[in-house]
C-alpha cells in the first residue's frame, strides 16, 4: 500500500469516529467541534501534499 492510500484511510476513519462518537454532525454542534473538523482536514491535506511530493521523487 502506498502512503497516499494509508493517509486517506486514516482520514476517513477519523471522520467516521468524529461523526459517530463525538457527534460532530449533530443538530447542536459547538464551534470547537467545527474547528476540530477543519483542523483535521487541513492536517490531511498537508500530509497528502508531502506524501505525494515524496512519492514522486
Amino acid at each position: 500500500m502506498n502512503k497516499v492510500k494509508i493517509i486517506s484511510i486514516i482520514y476517513a476513519i477519523g471522520i467516521l469516529i468524529g461523526a459517530l462518537f463525538f457527534e460532530v454532525w449533530a443538530a447542536e454542534t459547538s464551534f470547537t467541534k467545527t474547528i476540530g473538523v477543519f483542523i483535521w482536514t487541513i492536517i490531511f491535506l498537508i500530509t497528502l501534499f508531502f506524501a505525494d511530493r515524496n512519492e514522486k521523487e
